[in-house]
């Protein structure tokens, strides 16, 4: 499965957002997991977020490219 940003034109009927095409539950789980990561920013009061949003993508990004 392929993953397709948010556009900006949200919808709410159905099970899947016409806009980007991603179900409601894919969008929430999502949402979910972001707002994880911000409070775990301010929690840990960091001054530079950039760098360690920077750092989680890499991180994660070399996990998931792991072969089996």
């Amino acid at each position: 499965m392929k993953f397709n940003p948010c556009v900006d034109l949200c919808t709410y009927e159905g099970t899947h957002c016409s806009g980007c095409g991603r179900s409601h539950d894919e969008i929430a789980e999502t949402k979910k997991l972001v707002m994880s990561i911000v409070d775990f920013i301010q929690t840990q009061d960091y001054e530079n977020s950039e760098e360690f949003v920077n750092a989680i993508s890499k991180s994660v990004l070399k996990k998931v490219q792991k072969p089996a």
